[in-house]
């Protein structure tokens, strides 16, 4: 049995798979600004769902952050009360046994790719398109971690190929401007929207709109789907990918499945049209946690 585990700002989500199949799912509140508390209530929630199911499982983590390679700390989390300590350690002790941990976008491209849209796919390349705009790769069944941790963080290197318009870009809070992250995250779109209609509305509603026939909103939606065009041909240009996944609030937006790939084609080095598929994610918003559990493999499991 493989337990999966999502910590969340606000939530953390427990699942049990048995095989591909999930067996069980828990959530309960995360103890914000407690980072004690914080590993006691995974321990509790692990020991809830091996109590219910009689079994124990290997246990994996997805964290919003990485655990830093030189340090072994938490770092670049913005649940931040987390930076800083030795989670994957912490979490060790708590339930006696060896715990893996990841990047939440890790673990969303690991789902997808072992059981998910990207399955059987030698390189699959999955996106968080949300809040912020993250990113992890898979190869051959692996999640890349990188040596600085930080493989897949697509979404703070610069819009590629910007127009005069888009110089220097929006501030980002790492400390740059015209971070991808700024122009593709669902604030980006906001702001895009807020550029072209001069008014107020989020990322839902717009594409709501859009898919409405609503000229302004298809406006903002259509320089959206060229900046992710642009974005995402960096990333073919560097791993070409077999498959990108989109996950996260921004993925439900149907029209981005066809538009993107075929603006993406000008931008991508190749002597022919791009193979590379664009697609939704299977599992939607149990990717991260399910992702999380494929941290540890058939050939490599041990709960003790």
């Amino acid at each position: 049995m493989r337990i999966g585990i999502d910590l969340g700002g606000t939530k953390i989500e427990g699942i049990a798979l048995d095989g591909s199949s999930e067996i069980l799912r828990r959530r309960v509140p995360t103890p914000r600004d407690d980072y004690a508390a914080t590993v006691r209530a995974i321990g509790a929630l692990v020991a809830s769902i091996e109590s219910e199911l009689g079994c124990k499982g290997t246990v994996g983590v997805g964290i919003p952050g990485a655990i830093s390679a030189r340090t072994g700390l938490v770092k670049n989390a913005n649940s931040t009360w987390l930076i800083g300590h030795a989670l994957d350690r912490d979490l060790s002790s708590e339930l006696g046994r060896p715990v893996r941990l990841s990047n939440d976008a890790n673990c969303f491209a690991l789902s997808e790719a072992t059981d998910g849209a990207g399955q059987g796919a030698q390189i699959v390349f999955g996106v968080i398109l949300g809040t912020g705009t993250g990113g992890g790769v898979v190869v051959n069944g692996h999640a890349v971690e990188g040596l600085n941790r930080i493989a897949g963080e697509w979404g703070h290197n610069p819009l590629p190929w910007p127009r005069d318009d888009e110089r220097p870009g929006p501030a980002c809070y790492c400390g740059r401007s015209g971070c991808i992250e700024t122009f593709l995250s669902g604030g980006g779109l906001a702001a895009t929207y807020a550029a072209v209609a001069k008014a107020g509305l989020a990322a839902n509603d717009i594409a709501r709109l859009a898919a409405g026939g609503d000229r302004l909103a298809s406006k903002a939606l259509d320089i959206y789907e060229g900046r992710l065009a642009r974005a995402l041909a960096s990333i073919i240009n560097v791993l070409d990918p077999d498959v990108i996944v989109l996950g996260g609030g921004l993925s439900n937006i149907d029209r981005l499945y066809a538009n993107v790939p075929a603006l993406w084609q000008r931008f991508v080095f190749s002597d022919g049209p791009v193979d590379t598929r664009l697609l939704p994610p299977r599992h939607g918003d149990s990717s991260g946690v399910r992702g999380a559990a494929w941290l540890w493999r058939d050939n490599d499991e041990d709960p003790s």
